[in-house]
């Protein structure tokens, strides 16, 4: 029996596109957790963390524990409220679980950062566009430049490697790996239906969320892409699950309009947050002014000789300068 709640959890998540219910690989982990575990939640499909209880994506509201953010602490809290995806695995399957999870950590999901916000092709023609379009102004001119900035980071971090460079010989050792875990993937799948049978699992939904992007992005340069369209029970793994869980909640429209505050139904003018993110936003959108209005040339700033300028005196001109003053000698 399944624990009843007194309100729904409440999920904040990126917006979806390209035929999927959100574009972000962790808030895709978390819906896809939730549907198999059957949990209640309350779903907010934004464009604009900053309107998150966490200020990042994804995020759970609990009346427990607060606002958490991360996929794996969002997983366990779920669990402690008795839903559990996992909860007919047995001791050996379970510790399979772990290993393919930190094995789809290690392997898998730096190539996937690196395709989406290092590959300068796929960044500029696909990820920071998607972004900068759905983004509210004026933070799409804010938020994708950090968002690639952390990318840069975490991919650095999951490397252990704080010199990492994109490059030729960057990209064939992570996409060496990542051609090599989803090949195991695509063998330790076979011909079930999810990864531990007839019902999917924890695992599945770790899989599903850094697989299908991969597989629906259209991506310029795809050659991550075309290694996984050639494991076709992978392919079909995704897209039952796209099928079987998220027919009604996928987006297939372009994505060229930011959305409004109140797109996804809900009233954020009542978040607590609200003052914190229009304050943020009037800074932001200022320091914008302002730095244009340096780089253009609109605003300068000019040194005098504090000595000169105390008793009235000019500094002394060099031969060949010009003096914009007719009564000079």
């Amino acid at each position: 029996m399944r624990k009843k709640m007194s309100a729904p959890l409440e999920l904040y998540c990126w917006k979806g596109e390209w035929g999927l219910p959100s574009v972000d690989s962790d808030c895709l982990t978390v819906l896809a957790y939730a549907k198999f575990a059957g949990a209640p939640l309350k779903v907010h499909k934004i464009a604009n963390p900053w309107r998150s209880p966490t200020g990042s994506l994804p995020a759970l509201k609990t009346s427990e524990d607060g606002s958490l953010s991360q996929p794996h602490k969002i997983i366990i809290h779920l669990r402690k409220q008795k839903y559990n995806a996992d909860y007919d695995l047995s001791a050996k399957e379970g510790a399979d679980t772990l290993a393919f999870i930190s094995l789809l950590e290690e392997k898998l999901l730096p190539a996937l950062i690196y395709a989406f916000w290092v590959d300068s092709k796929n960044y500029v023609e696909v990820t920071r566009r998607w972004y900068a379009e759905n983004i509210p102004f004026p933070l799409n001119f804010y938020l994708p430049t950090r968002m690639h900035s952390h990318a840069l980071d975490r991919l650095r971090l999951v490397r252990g490697d704080s010199g990492l460079e994109p490059g030729d010989e960057a990209e064939k050792e992570l996409y060496r790996d990542a051609y090599e875990c989803m090949t195991l993937l695509s063998q330790r799948l076979g011909t079930q239906k999810f990864f531990f049978g007839d019902f999917p699992s924890s695992l599945d939904a770790y899989v599903f969320g850094q697989l299908a992007p991969l597989l629906k992005v259209k991506l310029p340069n795809c050659k991550l892409q075309q290694h996984l369209k050639s494991l076709d029970n992978l392919c079909h793994y995704c897209s039952h699950i796209l099928d079987l869980y998220f027919q009604n909640e996928a987006s297939d429209g372009p994505a060229r309009k930011a959305p409004t505050p109140r797109e996804d139904g809900s009233d954020f003018d009542n978040e607590p947050h609200k003052r914190r993110n229009q304050f943020l936003s009037v800074l932001v959108a200022l320091g914008a002014m302002v730095g244009y209005a340096f780089l253009t040339g609109i605003v300068s700033i000019q040194r005098s000789d504090p000595h000169n300028a105390l008793h009235g005196r000019r500094a002394p001109q060099l031969a060949g300068d010009e003096v914009d003053d007719e009564d000079g000698e």
